[in-house]
């Protein structure tokens, strides 16, 4: 029997979708959101993803061809915020702060380009993150070959201290296996207090979301993380090879009846 997660411990669950990005790698003019996947576009499975967790509220963040996007997902229980620059992901979900206002719950945040992640992962991360009672839970996977992806740094205790990009890994944090899909649930009342203190003095110049999690730390305040089964689910697209990787495994799950 699936429990409804949206009142667990008489919190309510809001979902942030970021879907502004480009997509450059793509090698195409049409926002990455929008290429298809066996027959949909990509953004349409993260949709359906915060629909089936019932939460109460869900903003797509867009930004490259934000019209467009609006008009393929004009539904009326979504709602956009547009991130008119793109200076990272933590600016990009500030640009939600006014619509969850006054919301008080937990803000489960996903990716508009991760189209495989399961409804089962998803579940796993929400009640654990509920059942930890934490500021900040992350979900990570474990990669032979990790390169590209943020390292989940932790003490020998497996204490969860941040996250850090590639680009500001030292040589020995380029090591870690574990890595961040970018999907998190996050108390909202800590979400948007933490954001505010987000600096942007990085390789990228861009306003981190990951910072967060060392805010909390300093804060001492629960930061967990939950390991996915298949690190294949949280595959971001961001080429035109992965997306054809993306809708051959799509493709086979259907075909089992997945």
């Amino acid at each position: 029997m699936n429990i409804p997660i949206h009142k667990t411990n008489d919190y309510s669950l809001g979902v942030v979708i970021l879907a502004a990005g480009k997509g450059t790698r793509m090698r195409s003019e049409k926002a990455k959101v929008l290429h298809h996947i066996c027959g949909n576009p990509m953004l349409f499975y993260t949709i359906r993803l915060a629909r089936k967790v019932l939460a109460e509220k869900i903003v797509v963040v867009v930004g490259h061809q934000a019209d467009v996007v609006k008009k393929h997902f004009s539904n009326g229980d979504l709602i956009f915020a547009e991130q008119r620059e793109q200076l990272g992901t933590g600016h990009a979900v500030m640009q939600t702060r006014e619509e969850f206002k006054n919301f008080t719950g937990n803000i489960l945040i996903l990716c508009g380009d991760v189209p495989l992640l399961s409804i089962e992962t998803v579940r796993r991360l929400i009640s654990g993150h509920v059942r930890a009672n934490a500021a900040v839970t992350v979900l990570t996977a474990l990669m032979d070959n990790p390169a590209g992806y943020g390292r989940i740094v932790k003490t020998p205790a497996g204490e969860v201290v941040k996250i850090v990009e590639e680009r500001d890994a030292s040589v020995e944090e380029k090591k870690i296996k574990e890595i961040n899909s970018g999907i998190y649930c996050v108390d909202s009342l800590f979400l948007f207090d933490a954001i505010a203190e987000i600096k942007n003095d990085n390789a990228q110049g861009e306003y981190y979301l990951t910072d967060i999690i060392e805010i909390a730390c300093k804060r001492r305040r629960p930061v967990r993380a939950v390991l996915v089964d298949d690190a294949e689910e949280i595959i971001g697209i961001n080429t035109p090879e992965h997306l054809q990787r993306a809708e051959m495994r799509m493709f086979e799950a259907s075909r089992q009846g997945a």
